[in-house]
């Protein structure tokens, strides 16, 4: 089977792998959520006025916002040349969900939504460690932003994104 790829840069499954090679650097977890934190504060800013009900994520404690912008593919040539793909605003009013927020558009950002569709997040979540050390509000959040991400990409899928 080969791995998702966009046309324009590297595979999903290459952009796991360094996430998972990044957190695998830091001794523990203390380390690990400064430098989710740290991630977090990395985010481009998100508009205020993109801050509404409509792209508030459901399901968060905290406040989560995500939006999309589909663009354009590049049409070089390789898998998915040329297929149109998301990119995404988010932004939170909690730091470690921030961090979270810039995992996951590490992983999805940019991506077809046949390639969003695809991820084996949870696997990719297991290995970041993240399910044994997240509270269990934050990780029903942050399966909350997946499913979000998601519901954005098959929406896409069907208008023929």
């Amino acid at each position: 089977m080969t791995e998702p790829t966009a046309a324009d840069g590297p595979s999903i499954d290459s952009r796991i792998e360094e996430l998972i090679d990044n957190f695998s650097f830091l001794d523990d977890w203390e380390d690990r959520f400064r430098y989710l934190i740290d991630l977090g504060r990395k985010l481009e800013p998100m508009d205020e006025a993109l801050k509404t009900e409509e792209t508030k994520v459901r399901g968060c404690t905290s406040q989560v916002w995500i939006v999309d912008e589909v663009r354009p593919g590049s049409g070089s040539p390789g898998p998915g040349s040329g297929a149109p793909t998301l990119h995404f605003i988010a932004d939170s009013d909690a730091h470690i969900v921030k961090g979270l927020i810039a995992v996951l558009m590490e992983i999805y950002d940019g991506r077809t939504p046949q390639e969003i569709l695809a991820v084996d997040i949870k696997g990719a979540i297991g290995k970041l460690g993240f399910e044994q050390h997240l509270s269990p509000n934050r990780a029903n959040g942050l399966f909350s932003m997946v499913e979000r991400i998601r519901a954005l990409a098959a929406q896409e899928a069907a208008t023929g994104a």
